[in-house]
């Protein structure tokens, strides 16, 4: 395979593994010599870079959003070193890479329940807490408390909040207030050690209670070494006049990592709004260079172009569409994208690329699959590589990034990161053979970047860890070109009444690239013989049908309407019949929700991930009367 090579023979059920092609020689990358933490690279790039922009905001004045505003480095470092004194004043000898212990970030998403519960499991001592969220922690505190001690406010606190608090027998600050507790005098940072745990990050789950996942330092800087390592390979190096922005969750490793890639560079970072329907204002705002996103962002951003496409004049969709063909094929032929079509770069799809601010050159997505048609268009008419990766918490993020201008890995998540190694483990009950001609198989992953075990559940960390193999619980399927694709989920399979087992995963891949979708969630039990779907859909697909067929309505009586449903069905058959699906794979009944599947109602996690028992309790009126008036 072009871009691995064989580190090791088949054992038992599982097939050889292997390794990045860079890695043949030289060995699996390792941490750099000299750096012990990420603070060494911080400190390092405030030394070599202290007048650089680094972190950004949009000031709001009067509901209408500014332009980004910056502090350096050094200021940064400034805030840093006083945040460090007055946590050590405080008491608190953890939480900040300064001081040299762990760091435990909180999902603001996750429901009271969960934040009690890692609160309490952590042990944490100080909270960090957005203004607005104070009302939600404080909600904990009748358990919370015997563990918690202090809450700083990342704005102003109210005299009712500091009444509660105290009631709980808590210290509770304004951000300035906390800040003067350290006295302006200089701290004593403790000496770091690569081996010391730098965050627990608590997984957000599908099932059960948060996992908190230990990252060591050298975690975390073998990673960032083999992110260097692959844009480098590349021939796109970051620097310091690359602009990140950050809008996924920062207690999720996929974003976390990527701006400490950026801190080590003395890069800007910008952060979004909170608000998705602003997000591409804010990306036009900053106008970055590198841009990480989950599938469901870039599907928003995808749907949003073609809209304003399909309502141009006729001109101008002929002559997209005659642009975006010649490039395609071009580029199929192994073109770079930069030179597939200058011509039609300059003339159409520059617009494209200004829309998303006018200087992304590298768009990553990952968290989940992303529907290779719309890679495909993204290639095209951003004028940018697109590329997807893949990679747990456990494997402290990126662990397989596809290549750049090899047309041949669109819909994979490409070939293993230099640092390590790979093999597929037969999953029988599936009808996965890792040893087969085309190889599929459960996802194992070894190597020094991987995580220390799960916090307090040893018993948890032996379930997935066997000499030294994670088990990722994803199932892969090598291509010819040593790339992977991700093609199911070991757990999400069930068998219907009639004994068919049903990978789940791989039909809502496949029925959620039409266009009428945003979302669907396919389910069937052991009790019934055919699927059934519930589906977010696309509102302004559902409005032009219906206005094409006379069907009047707002977006929620659209969705309750016999006939809308009766096309969703006709729509899901005729994508299950292109792609061959067996006849038990047919969604045969659905429910329309017009409210998109949320974090509020617990039905999604913070990377946009179902949560399918959730979702299975929430609809289960709507899965019943579907079954019942289905027979």
């Amino acid at each position: 395979m072009k871009f691995l090579v064989e580190s090791g023979g088949a054992e038992g059920n599982a097939g050889p593994s292997y390794r990045n092609v860079l890695a043949k020689d030289t060995g699996l990358l390792q941490s750099p010599p000299g750096v012990d933490c990420l603070w060494d690279l911080f400190r390092a790039s405030v030394e070599k870079y202290p007048s650089n922009p680094m972190l950004g905001h949009r000031p709001v004045v009067d509901g209408k959003a500014g332009d980004y505003a910056w502090m350096t480095y050094r200021e940064v470092c400034d805030v840093v070193i006083k945040l460090a004194a007055a946590m050590s004043n405080s008491g608190v000898k953890q939480a900040c890479n300064a001081l040299g212990v762990c760091c435990v970030p909180l999902y603001d998403t996750l429901g009271a329940n969960a934040v009690e519960f890692i609160t309490c499991h952590a042990e944490l001592l100080i909270a960090f807490v957005e203004e607005k969220k104070i009302g939600e922690l404080l909600k904990t505190c009748h358990a919370t408390s015997k563990h918690l001690k202090t809450i700083v406010s990342l704005g102003g606190v109210t005299n009712d909040q500091k009444e509660e608090a105290k009631n709980h027998g808590l210290s509770i600050f304004s951000w300035e207030e906390f800040l003067i507790t350290g006295g302006g005098e200089p701290v004593d940072l403790p000496e770091k050690k690569k081996s010391d745990i730098c965050t627990i990050m608590y997984t957000s789950g599908t099932t059960g209670d948060p996992k908190g996942v230990m990252i060591s330092n050298e975690s975390l800087l073998i990673n960032l070494a083999g992110a260097d390592s692959v844009v480098q390979s590349i021939g796109e190096p970051f620097d310091q006049d690359d602009v990140y922005l950050s809008y996924l969750p920062l207690a999720h490793v996929f974003d976390r990592m990527f701006e400490e890639v950026f801190i080590s560079h003395g890069s800007r970072i910008g952060f979004w709004r909170g608000d998705v329907k602003l997000l591409v204002d804010d990306i036009a705002a900053l106008r970055p260079t590198v841009f990480c996103a989950v599938p469901r962002v870039l599907d928003r951003i995808y749907s949003g172009l073609t809209t304003k496409i399909s309502a141009g004049g006729i001109l101008k969709k002929t002559l997209f569409n005659l642009g975006y063909k010649m490039k395609l094929d071009s580029m199929k032929k192994g073109i770079k994208h930069e030179k597939a079509s200058p011509f039609f770069d300059k003339l159409v799809f520059s617009k494209v690329k200004e829309r998303l601010g006018g200087k992304i050159r590298i768009i990553v997505s990952g968290g989940a699959p992303l529907a290779v048609a719309i890679e495909e268009f993204l290639r095209v008419v951003t004028c940018a590589h697109v590329v997807q990766g893949y990679g747990l918490t456990e494997t402290c993020a990126g662990s397989f990034a596809a290549i750049p201008n090899e047309f041949s890995m669109a819909g994979t998540v490409g070939p293993p990161v230099p640092h390590i190694d790979v093999r597929l483990e037969s999953v029988s009950e599936m009808g996965y053979d890792a040893l087969a001609s085309i190889p599929r198989g459960e996802v194992c992953v070894k190597g020094s970047v991987l995580f220390s075990g799960y916090y307090k559940r040893e018993d948890l960390t032996q379930e997935v860890l066997t000499d030294g193999w994670f088990h990722t619980g994803d199932v892969g399927e090598w291509q010819p070109n040593g790339a992977l694709k991700i093609i199911d989920r070991k757990k999400n399979i069930f068998k219907l009444s009639q004994g068919e087992y049903v990978a789940v995963e791989n039909l809502e891949n496949i029925y959620g690239v039409l266009p009428e979708i945003d979302s669907i969630w396919v389910y069937g039990n052991s009790f019934e013989s055919f699927l059934i779907a519930v589906i977010n859909p696309n509102q302004q697909a559902l409005e032009n049908w219906a206005g094409q067929n006379g069907i009047t309505g707002n977006l929620e009586e659209l969705c309750e309407n016999a006939k809308t449903k009766e096309h969703f069905i006709a729509e899901l058959a005729k994508a299950a019949k292109e792609k061959k699906l067996k006849g038990f794979e047919f969604v045969r009944a659905v429910h329309l929700d017009a409210v998109p599947f949320d974090m509020e109602r617990d039905l999604i996690t913070p990377t946009y991930k179902k949560k399918r028992p959730q979702m299975l309790k929430y609809y289960q009126g709507a899965i019943d009367a579907l079954y019942k008036s289905s027979k």
